[in-house]
């Protein structure tokens, strides 16, 4: 396939997604569930697990794997973007006055499903056919313990975009918990694949390298564009070269956490986060918000779609399996969040929608399992298990929530 007919095609598949994804999305608002979860299945749908398995040719013709080295980057780029709107929305002076809950809740969020996570990882690797022999016992324990840490965070920002919490004491430390628990997980992994390389260098500089970003964005970059914004405010307006000089930092704090092994969307929420609140973060937000929700983010849940496969999940054996990730992952992470932000002051209705929130996977548990697979960490068996727990624990939080909080909800704080 050329070039031209390449991005021919790229076009074509745009269409073909969008228009799956506001299909998909109009079932999904029957049952209460928000578009991005719906884009999320309309992705899966897509992949091998529904189109493919019985349409093969027709999967093939609209996605040959060419194309994917077009669908990936762009894919990318408009989860940076929106993770970037995320952290300009992001209210610090809650994280600063709920400090407590947002460290208690994001503690609880990691040590207990990393604690259950890890006992099945060794249950697993000791009795069953789920780890390839050349993981290691410690491979294996901390590897199913960080899948099961992970939060849906560009799930999470856009289910609380949806829901109208942005800026509420629910919506920002479950926000700021989630934030901690995603990194804390990346780092796991980083761990996991130092030891399997043999080159603990790699873990080093994710970790080191991470904590240097946030230093330089939030004390160094951030009062410099407070400085700035003195200006555009006296003007104002945001003027076209300070918009794209904003984009330029996006995508340089996308690049660089990407680069350290970090994920893109750790260094696009810090950058945003650091963004001046007013008229800087309305203009950006104006021009940026609209275009990445409605065509950019699709394309990304659809390409994660496209390497799952859930029918390598087909036998009582592993449906039990995949049981008993479930029970630990809910158990482990939304009853702990929840239990946490109770025992640091937060009412009843708020903790409860922390809690089911925060245990979301999403497809940020996707990509950790899909570098697991890649990697040869796990098998493919463990891979479908944990799709599975991704996808229930996905789909069951928006009607949960609906049931335990509704209405209720706080509003967002002044």
């Amino acid at each position: 396939m050329s070039n031209l007919q390449l991005a021919v095609h790229f076009l074509f598949q745009i269409a073909v997604i969008l228009l799956f994804c506001q299909v998909v999305g109009r079932i999904g608002r029957l049952f209460g569930q928000p578009q991005v979860v719906s884009e999320m299945i309309a992705g899966v749908l897509l992949g091998p697990s529904l189109l493919g398995l019985f349409f093969p040719e027709l999967f093939g013709r609209l996605f040959p794997a060419e194309t994917l080295r077009v669908l990936f980057p762009i894919s990318q780029l408009g989860l940076a973007a929106y993770m970037f709107v995320v952290g300009m929305e992001f209210r610090m002076d809650i994280v600063r006055e709920r400090l407590g809950s947002a460290v208690a809740v994001s503690v609880a969020g990691m040590l207990t499903p990393f604690v259950l996570g890890g006992l099945l990882g060794w249950y697993f690797h000791r009795h069953t056919q789920l780890f390839p022999p050349k993981t290691s016992l410690l491979e294996a324990v901390i590897f199913l313990g960080a899948s099961m840490c992970i939060t849906a965070f560009p799930m999470l920002a856009r289910i609380i975009h949806f829901k109208q919490l942005a800026g509420t004491v629910m919506g920002t430390v479950a926000l700021g918990a989630g934030a901690i628990d995603d990194a804390a997980a990346w780092c796991l992994l980083a761990v996991v694949l130092a030891s399997f390389d043999g080159d603990f260098s790699y873990a080093l500089k994710n970790i080191l390298g991470g904590l240097a970003y946030v230093s330089l964005v939030l004390l160094v970059i951030r009062p410099l564009l407070e400085r700035w914004a003195r200006g555009v405010k006296a003007r104002g307006s945001l003027a076209d070269g300070e918009f794209v000089f904003c984009l330029g930092l996006l995508a340089l704090g996308a690049w660089f956490t990407d680069a350290i092994g970090l994920h893109a969307v750790f260094g696009a929420f810090i950058m945003g986060a650091a963004m001046p609140r007013g008229l800087v973060t309305e203009a950006l937000r104006e021009r940026i918000q609209p275009l990445t929700v409605a065509l950019l983010l699709p394309l990304f849940f659809t390409y994660s779609g496209l390497n799952t496969q859930i029918g390598l999940l087909d036998s009582g054996y592993l449906w039990a399996m995949a049981g008993l990730i479930m029970l630990a992952a809910v158990g482990g992470k939304g009853v702990a969040c929840w239990l946490a932000a109770r025992a640091t002051g937060i009412s009843n209705r708020e903790a409860l929608g922390i809690g089911t929130l925060m245990n979301a996977r999403g497809l940020m548990e996707l990509i950790i399992i899909n570098i697991g697979l890649q990697r040869g960490i796990i098998t493919p068996a463990l891979f479908a298990t944990l799709v599975i727990m991704a996808v229930v624990t996905t789909l069951m939080a928006s009607p949960l929530f609906e049931w335990l909080v509704g209405r209720h909800a706080s509003r967002p704080a002044s």
